[in-house]
């Protein structure tokens, strides 16, 4: 005889058991009645198909928006770091090389990529299942939203997310923070079901996503804070010290993954590097960028309705509106008080916000009727508004997705101009073993993940706490070009932009070594609100010779 190797997966309710082992009393027709009851509580019927129209529509519009023109731009730095680390991760001997396993951040993502079914992996398939994560966002926001508020507030909560220009831009692009959002909002989930249940299980799958969201990228941590301050300050909460402790340490289990794996390859003393370098790394943005950026990516309607709603609703504030006002908190205090800020750090707090205004939403369909109002106005109303805000949202997503060049980038917000295509020429007509230098490591990224050789950065910090460890500086580029170090010299408009020093710096190293140009990468950019077009220089590399 086989026994189940988990039998108490395949275990069956006694009601419905038949055979031998059905209880006592229980004839055969009456168990085959409940069998059939049982079945029928699952199968699909015409109103079960058309409750489920709204949900199906709004992912189908998600998807859109995250799969439509998926490969139109070539990767930016992060983008190339990551999708080469997958590769390593999967074998590739030649981006082993560039793209060593151990960097600054764990490997959940890379992990998932390096098992992408294909010949390899390439831009297209990397960002296929980024856009996947980010649907599934969508869809698990819906359920959120259900637990905490009913149905119409989840939909209307999902049907933000999916057209957020904030989740939709960060979810197109290979970042570690679309994954990051994915499991905290998971873990947020479980803490609700957790706090209306009493039931451990949902701590520790709570405790285990929380990990899980470490092992995306380690400021997840931050998320942990918001949790703990949740529990702390608000009162009325069941919550057990003993359940608490089993899901600290089903988190410290799974987040523990990551620096076994770093020890046990002898990597140790790297991620010490990256950890000095993450903790002393410089300010690359103004104290209140996240204030001028974040806000109108997130949704100007979205952020009224929530606002509203927490006024407007505000007698029936509860451990519901704490909970995902703590988790919220946390991650925007902790990064506004970092030095350094990244354009989509801000992701976790997109989903609860959502949820928020969908609350507000719905509520409007609750308002009290007048004797001169239909019916039907109420929820009339509270659909029109729910349509009109996910507009405002959905037109400037729609045109982020595939925007009309300006000359303008904010790191985090899409592929690097021109990086792909200089990236084929360099692989297609650098000999192998030719090294070219690059005015900053974003660029030599990218042109090392699609050109296949070696790339330095002139911009690279000499100080061993304010450069990335996997970056090698370049103290005298002037003696590494005389003595046949690099044999090309790249200049690039990004780096140009953002440090103009390091762009005429390349310019001149091309003139004093008889630079001759022998690629040029051209776009055509907005210059105006007239319609007006110009072309403008992405990449220019220079063939050098020594004097």
């Amino acid at each position: 005889m086989i026994r189940p190797r988990f039998p108490a997966l395949l275990a069956v309710p006694e009601s419905v058991r038949v055979g031998p082992d059905a209880p006592p009393g229980q004839d055969r027709r009456t168990r085959s009645a409940t069998v059939r009851r049982t079945a029928a509580a699952y199968r699909p019927t015409p109103e079960r198909l058309r409750a489920a129209l709204p949900l199906t529509a709004i992912l189908a519009l998600a998807a859109v928006l995250r799969f439509w023109a998926l490969g139109a731009t070539g990767f930016n730095s992060d983008e190339a770091v990551y999708t080469g680390t997958a590769a390593s991760l999967a074998g590739d001997p030649t981006l082993q090389q560039f793209f060593p396993v151990f960097r600054a951040h764990p490997l959940l993502l890379p992990t998932l990529l390096s098992i992408v079914p294909g010949r390899g992996i390439d831009d297209f398939s990397a960002r296929v299942v980024t856009a996947l994560i980010g649907v599934a966002c969508v869809a698990l926001t819906y359920l959120l939203a259900r637990r905490l508020y009913g149905r119409r507030a989840a939909l209307a909560a999902a049907l933000l997310l999916a057209v957020m220009p904030y989740h939709v831009v960060v979810s197109r692009q290979v970042l570690l923070d679309g994954l990051l959002t994915l499991c905290a909002t998971g873990a947020l989930y479980a803490v609700v079901r957790y706090v209306r249940t009493e039931r451990l299980p949902w701590l520790l799958a709570a405790g285990a996503a929380l990990g899980a969201t470490v092992l995306a990228k380690e400021t997840g941590l931050v998320m942990v804070l918001g949790l703990i301050a949740f529990f702390v300050f608000t009162r009325g909460v069941p919550v057990r010290p003993r359940h608490l402790l089993y899901a600290t340490g089903v988190m410290i289990v799974v987040m523990a993954a990551f620096p076994l794996a770093v020890i046990l390859s002898g990597h140790h003393q790297g991620g010490q590097d990256y950890v000095l370098w993450q903790l002393f790394r410089r300010a690359n943005h103004h104290p209140w960028f996240y204030a001028t950026t974040v806000p109108g990516a997130l949704g100007w309607a979205v952020l009224a309705a929530a606002l509203i709603g927490l006024v407007w609703l505000r007698r029936q504030h509860g451990w519901r509106e704490s909970l995902l006002l703590w988790w919220m908190a946390a991650p925007v205090f902790f990064f506004d008080l970092w030095p350094v800020k990244g354009y989509q750090y801000l992701l976790p707090i997109a989903p609860p916000l959502a949820v928020l205004a969908g609350r507000t939403l719905a509520a409007v369909a609750r308002l009290p009727r007048r004797a001169s109002w239909p019916r039907w106005a109420a929820p009339a109303a509270s659909v029109l508004l729910c349509l009109g805000a996910a507009a405002s949202l959905a037109v400037p997503a729609a045109a982020r997705i595939d925007p009309a060049p300006t000359g303008a980038l904010l790191a985090g917000t899409g592929g690097l101009p021109g990086g792909r295509e200089a990236g084929h020429w360099v692989r297609a007509n650098v000999p192998e073993g030719g090294r070219l230098l690059a005015a900053g490591p974003s660029l030599a990224n990218v042109l090392q993940f699609y050109g296949h050789r070696g790339v330095s950065a002139l911009s690279v910090s000499g100080s061993a706490l304010h450069h990335n460890p996997a970056y090698v500086p370049v103290p005298n580029p002037d003696r590494a070009l005389r003595t046949g170090q690099f044999q090309y010299v790249v200049w690039d408009s990004y780096t140009a932009a953002r440090s103009p020093f390091y762009g005429e710096k390349m310019r001149k190293l091309a003139d004093k070594f008889h630079g001759i140009v022998v690629y040029t990468g051209v776009e055509r950019i907005r210059t105006g609100p007239g319609g007006a077009h110009a072309d403008r220089e992405t990449v220019v590399i220079y063939k050098v010779r020594t004097p």
